[in-house]
């Protein structure tokens, strides 16, 4: 049997009761969530669920034991926060429409991400290293529910990483803000103050972020299985892969297709929701 996870601010106990009665299934109203327990349900009844009704609603995977969960690991860009980062330095340079295309087609899975970073970063070639200061002070800000979710996890013990193929200057800069444990992503390449248009070392793309998760893993010396994995876009599925419970987040089509649950009426305190944690 399995068990869902309601949430949103349209959700009413009414239409809890409803969908209960209809997976035959026991309604168990929390502060911030409900829960369905022991619902017989598959994922078309689901999605057919998702159509009717203007809240979240998940199941979680029988094999994912909430009460272990050792680590969430998730995507900077358009996850942790609400921006692209590239595309908003790429602005300072009148590029932004060309380097969001860019960005747009692989976040959908329609080019090579290694490629289209690598594009996308030489167009950024001679602009001032100071523009990244100014995009993280004027433009980066945390998605809804950022805060909640990284002060909740923390109080119960959970570890928090941020993986990006965004870049180092805002990754370790989020990273001593929130006090995260770990983080990695793309050091940009400068010279003289100035962006060279490449970048300095390996790519840290879709199989680095699963890589990542893994090497996480093993200094907490926990499973893959207790971790949760959250992104948007077609570079976050291998890392989704190993998780124990994957989350996309106001995701590409491919991504909710692809991950356990989906994210889409919510904010990131929805993720305190599908692990059943209780928040104020």
């Amino acid at each position: 049997m399995t068990t869902l996870v309601l949430q949103g601010a349209l959700l009413t106990r009414k239409d809890g009761e409803q969908l209960a009665h209809e997976v035959s299934g026991e309604l168990n109203w929390q502060q911030n969530y409900a829960t369905v327990r022991d619902a017989s349900v598959d994922s078309q009844a689901i999605e057919s669920f998702r159509q009717q009704f203007d809240f979240d609603i998940n199941a979680i995977p029988s094999n994912f034991d909430v009460r272990k969960t050792g680590l969430l690991v998730t995507d900077m860009d358009s996850t942790l926060i609400s921006i692209e980062c590239i595309d908003e330095i790429a602005d300072f340079m009148n590029l932004k429409p060309q380097v969001a295309e860019i960005t747009e087609s692989a976040m959908r899975g329609e080019i090579d991400f290694e490629t289209s970073l690598r594009q996308r970063v030489s167009l950024l070639k001679g602009l001032d290293v100071s523009v990244l200061e100014r995009v993280y002070e004027e433009r980066l800000q945390l998605n809804p529910g950022a805060e909640i979710m990284v002060e909740t996890l923390k109080h119960n013990g959970i570890k928090l990483a941020l993986v990006s193929g965004g870049f180092t200057f805002f990754t370790d800069r989020l990273k001593q803000r929130l006090g995260l444990d770990f983080s990695q992503a793309n050091k940009l390449a400068e010279r003289e103050g100035k962006l060279t248009g490449e970048l300095d070392g390996d790519i840290c793309g879709a199989q680095t972020k699963a890589d990542f998760l893994l090497q996480c893993c093993k200094q907490l010396n926990i499973t893959p299985a207790q971790t949760l994995a959250v992104g948007d876009g077609a570079n976050d599925l291998l890392m989704m892969q190993p998780a124990g419970l994957s989350v996309a987040y106001h995701a590409k089509p491919k991504v909710q297709q692809h991950a356990d649950t989906a994210i889409n009426h919510n904010g990131l305190d929805a993720i305190l929701g599908l692990l059943q944690l209780s928040y104020n």
